[in-house]
């Protein structure tokens, strides 16, 4: 639960962040387009005034321009009251405005102060927005949106007015907002990847912890088990009743120390693993013969066993430099792992070989199996395939230590350990060890 809030909150955080961003990215491309929109009502007030000062060049000498009279109930030009009467005045002589003349102006005046932008300047009717003349009817873009300036009243009745209008303002202001559009695209990438390299840890640290949880349940009870046994011998022997039964209390003895064996074996696999993944632990590499081992491991297994075991042996290497020990054990877990993960009769084949490099041992059993999607997690500590879960039932006992154990005891030989599984069938390890000459063999070849 404590990791699950932690995710909520790391999510709700980032979301906020990823919010503020597009929130500041939004806000300054208003910006940009609301100083496009004063600009251009700057801008068309002054093309018009120009474009009036060349036709007053273009009027007869000695020509003055009579005020014309705007009616009082007549709409007042507030950005610029002077253009109607002007206007009016050149128009009444004949020199009408050119929109044309107006729209090279603004354009101009727009590239000066680096905007660039298409426009087309209108004359409107202003009484019901209607375009009735352009200085570009027909312009090349299709625009998503137009910004369109205010409307210049340019007659005394107020009838008509210019406009401007810039056709492809997205172009120009994207333009100027690039670099913050690939700054908030990398900000938002980084954020999102933080937000998917969080999710996964969490999803990791949730794992780890149900792992060790299941690892404890696991320990106290497979635990339990030969630690009762081993306190009911004892309360045996305290009673008394085995005396004068020397047999039946011998045999109640080898019970409770096979049980003490079991449990100071876990003890040490533990203390092992822990040692090898720390690099604590020294392995003691001699030239071992195999065949003494596998002898010894075989009948121990057909002794001790409850399932009918069957040995198959095929010893073609007669040696392995190795920790004798530890060598030893690795077999016995390989071994004991088929027989735990089999029916009611196992077959079980060991062979041995060897070449220029190394030394082979493969273990093939004909037990449950295990699946493609599972067969990955088989050399994890604590864990278990699923296959294996299944199986518990009919007799699969204890941590999941032992071919943990392998992996790192195989490792810490320089060696390598491979899986080979069909579910239903077969389970093969294969384990490389290298020649005394040749102690890391995996990693030059």
């Amino acid at each position: 639960m404590k990791y699950k809030n932690i995710s909520i909150f790391v999510f709700i955080g980032a979301f906020a962040i990823i919010i503020l961003q597009i929130l500041w990215l939004y806000n300054t491309y208003v910006a940009l387009e609301n100083n496009l929109y004063k600009e251009s009502n700057s801008i068309l007030i002054k093309a018009i005034r120009r474009e009036i000062s060349i036709r007053f060049k273009k009027a007869p000498k000695g020509t003055e321009i009579v005020g014309v009279s705007i009616p009082a109930d007549a709409k007042k030009n507030d950005l610029a009251p002077e253009i109607v009467s002007l206007n009016e005045g050149l128009s009444n002589i004949g020199l009408e405005m050119s929109l044309s003349k107006v729209d090279s102006i603004a354009y101009n005046m727009l590239n000066d102060i680096d905007l660039p932008c298409l426009i087309s300047v209108n004359k409107i009717r202003i009484s019901d927005n209607k375009v009735l003349s352009s200085s570009n009817p027909n312009p090349s873009v299709l625009p998503w949106r137009e910004i369109k300036s205010e409307i210049i009243n340019i007659t005394a009745d107020s009838s008509q007015g210019v406009q401007l209008v810039i056709l492809n303002p997205y172009k120009f202001l994207f333009g100027k907002i690039n670099l913050l559009i690939i700054i908030t695209i990398i900000v938002l990438s980084f954020i999102i990847a933080c937000i998917i390299l969080q999710i996964k840890i969490i999803s990791r640290l949730q794992v780890i912890l149900q792992i060790r949880e299941d690892f404890s349940y696991a320990m106290v009870h497979d635990m339990k088990t030969p630690l009762s046994t081993i306190m009911m011998v004892q309360d045996m022997l305290k009673s008394g009743r085995l005396e004068g039964k020397p047999e039946i209390r011998n045999k109640y003895m080898n019970i409770a120390e096979s049980e003490t064996e079991h449990l100071f074996a876990l003890t040490n696999k533990l203390l092992t693993i822990s040692k090898l993944e720390n690099h604590k632990l020294e392995m003691n590499k001699t030239e071992v013969e195999l065949t003494p081992i596998i002898e010894k491991l075989t009948e121990k297994f057909k002794a001790k066993s409850q399932k009918t075991v069957n040995f198959i042996t095929d010893i073609k290497a007669e040696t392995a430099y190795a920790d004798a020990e530890y060598l030893e054990e690795v077999i016995s877990n390989l071994i004991d792992n088929s027989i735990k993960y089999s029916g009611e009769s196992v077959e079980i084949r060991i062979n041995t070989a060897q070449d220029d490099r190394y030394t082979v041992l493969k273990v093939h059993d004909n037990g449950f199996g295990i699946s493609d999607k599972d067969i990955h997690l088989i050399f994890r500590k604590y864990e278990r395939a699923s296959a294996v879960k299944r199986n518990r039932r009919k007799g699969a006992s204890g941590f999941g230590l032992g071919l943990n154990f392998v992996d790192q005891v195989v490792e810490a030989h320089h060696g390598k350990i491979f899986v080979s599984s069909i579910e239903g069938e077969f389970t093969e390890f294969t384990i490389y060890l290298p020649l005394a000459e040749d102690k890391n063999p995996m990693q030059n070849g």
